[in-house]
């Protein structure tokens, strides 16, 4: 008797399901991003066969599983990338996205069919989706920011479809399984990672933020009011594909209905961290990684008070160029550079896309990045001041995007339009090498005294008696101590100074 298409139907949807519990069976307990491809492979397989929902659900969770360890297995290897990345791990971030992207997809899917015609859920089943459907959403988002490229378009409208979704229902401040964070809780952590504007900092940096962000007391809440303090004030449009606006810098439209959300008690928390750790508190003791007790840690400590709690306006307009400049990266380079604008140092090509009287954006053209770090400083000199050893303006990293292996963009801001190369003379321990370091100059009014840029953890904000050696036209020493801390980075630490015998 022959078979009916329903029952080929069924034959083949049991096969597929069959190939998919072997799969998982043989891959049980590999968590290496190799798998990914096969992995998707199988997602593909479950989207296409003919089976009931329940069904569909549990080995669409089963995958998920999977999908977490290779993630978690990867998110380490994505540290400390040089930019622009290089074309292999971009092909499989790639895959790992798109990974994510169809688990997102394949979970709002489900969603349809877990309602009945008088509009009810069957069970927990919604909820979970939606959780599932938020977490991969989270971790394309994380991935990005890893890698310094933009979300993909649509990835933001998606995260606010899913919790709009939560809140129709009812559920957003369900805790998940084991107590784990609610719904809205995951999606607050996620907007607060991203208006601490992730592309400023370094891969490490950004998940000691993740981590503080996760272990942070009571998230912000989301109110239809503007929250108060203003300065602190955030708010979303969830029909738009963007993550929070501050209050301070952009206002809502009279065409929307925002949420706004306060960061005002996040910030003071973040201060009162950081107080702790230098009252010599252990991290540990805080629930923090090592790094929080770092000079690297610290200063983002700094940042994020600033970034959640008040969050800068933008001072300056930006207008549009496109002219030619070098850049020489690293303190190291830059201190060899202005010693003896002679010397053979690396320097790079790039455009000056944009520019405002306290930045650039730039666009790599010729020559190496792999030593390009957020937060490090650099000096960059135009096509017209070619030639001219003291024509060199010095910035910090304050961004870098990369959106393919061929691109790089960062942006400057300028900390002063020259430098003075120095060296840190040790006269209590006279076997010691000097330390290079760089003066710069006084720039009223935001910069009243002269700075000095050091690498991290040689000085702290009330170093006395340091002994500077300046080789320019005559040799000088110099005696001064630090008034405060200006920047703190994984890179450089920047002190404002005065003479030793100034008070």
């Amino acid at each position: 008797m022959a078979k009916t298409p329903q029952n080929d139907t069924a034959v083949a949807g049991e096969g597929g399901i069959k190939g998919i519990l072997e799969w998982l069976a043989l891959a049980h307990g590999r968590s290496s991003a190799e798998d990914t491809e096969e992995l998707l492979r199988q997602v593909l397989y479950l989207r296409e066969a003919p089976i009931a929902t329940p069904q569909r659900i549990k080995l669409l969770d089963l995958l998920y599983a999977h999908t977490e360890e290779v993630v978690r297995n990867e998110l380490p290897r994505l540290n400390e990338l040089s930019l622009p990345i290089s074309r292999k791990i971009r092909q499989r971030v790639r895959l790992i996205l798109e990974l994510l992207e169809t688990l997102t997809q394949d979970y709002f899917n489900t969603l349809a069919a877990l309602f009945d015609p008088q509009g009810n859920t069957l069970g927990n089943g919604a909820q979970t989706s939606l959780r599932r459907a938020m977490l991969s959403i989270a971790w394309q988002i994380r991935i990005h920011h890893l890698v310094a490229a933009p979300p993909r378009p649509g990835l933001w409208q998606q995260l606010h479809a899913a919790f709009r979704t939560a809140r129709r229902l009812g559920v957003e401040h369900h805790p998940g399984p084991r107590e784990s964070a609610s719904i809205q809780r995951l999606y607050t952590n996620i907007l607060l990672t991203a208006i601490a504007q992730p592309a400023s900092f370094s891969s490490d940096e950004l998940e000691f933020i993740n981590a503080l962000v996760e272990q942070s007391g009571q998230p912000p809440a989301l109110s239809e009011k503007i929250s108060e303090p203003l300065d602190s004030c955030f708010w979303i449009d969830l029909d738009r594909d963007f993550p929070a606006h501050a209050l301070s810098r952009r206002t809502p439209g009279s065409d929307i209905q925002p949420l706004y959300f306060s960061c005002a008690e996040l910030a003071r928390e973040i201060g009162e961290i950081r107080h702790q750790l230098d009252t010599g508190t252990p991290p540990r003791q805080l629930g923090l990684p090592e790094f929080a007790g770092t000079h690297s840690g610290q200063g983002v400590l700094r940042r994020l008070e600033k970034l959640w709690g008040l969050p800068a306006k933008r001072k300056f307009p930006r207008r549009r160029q496109s002219y030619r400049a070098r850049l020489c990266s690293g303190l190291e380079s830059l201190h060899r550079l202005l010693e003896n604008p002679d010397q053979d140092v690396e320097l790079s090509e790039w455009m000056v896309t944009n520019e405002s009287p306290d930045g650039f954006a730039l666009m790599h053209m010729m020559g190496s990045t792999t030593q390009l770090r957020v937060g490090d400083i650099v000096a960059i000199q135009t096509q017209k001041e070619a030639g001219n050893g003291d024509a060199w303006h010095v910035c910090i990293i304050r961004w870098a995007i990369s959106e393919n292996p061929e691109h790089v963009e960062v942006g400057l801001q300028l900390l002063a339009p020259r430098a003075i190369a120095a060296r840190i003379a040790q006269p209590w321990n006279l076997q010691a090498t000097q330390i290079n370091a760089l003066i710069l100059p006084e720039t009223p009014p935001l910069r009243k005294n002269q700075s000095l840029v050091v690498s991290p953890g040689l000085l702290n904000e009330d170093s006395r008696q340091i002994v500077l050696l300046i080789e320019q036209d005559n040799f000088a020493v110099r005696e001064v101590r630090t008034t405060g801390i200006d920047e703190q980075t994984s890179s450089v630490e920047i002190f404002p100074i005065l003479p030793e015998d100034m008070e």
